[in-house]
């Protein structure tokens, strides 16, 4: 099943997808889902900032997508992803969760970045955490009862692997400098 960057018409499915682990699961901490209108928005605005924002494509449909965007604001965190991947439920258990991460791990490591980190809702999201540790994430900390939803607090977990030479040596580019 191929992956590809996601267009604008692949916007609804996305949006159908992540409406429905808004609203069922404990990967993500929104009440609410977003329509395809706000779906679209932040689409854009990730691969505007140069972050890989991608689905699988399998007959047609989108069972998944994968993106990176920024960890944290500062600059100092440029070099610093955090990952999402959502799989439509009937999709689930079939290798796309997994062929979707690495793929942004390569597209990821291809732009550069250093360090890719996983924020993952819930420390019984058994899926999630298996999918990292497979794919090279190491288990950094948990941060207890920080997010409350369908009436009980949950955990978020944090995972995190290097992205090509990780922290051995400093990108050309990079700021080093300090302007108070």
């Amino acid at each position: 099943m191929p992956i590809r960057p996601a267009t604008p018409a692949d916007l609804p499915a996305i949006a159908a997808i992540y409406d429905e682990a808004v609203r069922t699961g404990t990967a993500s901490f929104e009440l609410t889902p977003p329509g395809v209108a706000e779906m679209a928005r932040r689409h854009a605005a990730i691969v505007e900032a140069g972050y890989p924002y991608l689905v699988m494509e399998e007959a047609g449909t989108v069972p998944g997508y994968a993106y990176a965007s920024a960890f944290r604001p500062r600059i100092a965190y440029h070099h610093t992803v955090e990952n999402s991947i959502y799989v439509a439920p009937a999709a689930q258990g079939r290798g796309i969760g997994r062929a979707l991460l690495e793929a942004l791990i390569a597209d990821c490591e291809a732009r550069g970045f250093r360090q890719m980190v996983a924020v993952i809702g819930d420390s019984a999201n058994q899926g999630s955490i298996g999918l990292h540790r497979v794919c090279g994430f190491h288990h950094v900390g948990v941060l207890a009862d920080t997010g409350l939803k369908f009436g009980r607090w949950i955990d978020t977990v944090l995972m995190q692997r290097p992205l090509g030479p990780g922290a051995d040596g400093v990108p050309e580019e990079a700021d080093l400098s300090f302007s108070g």
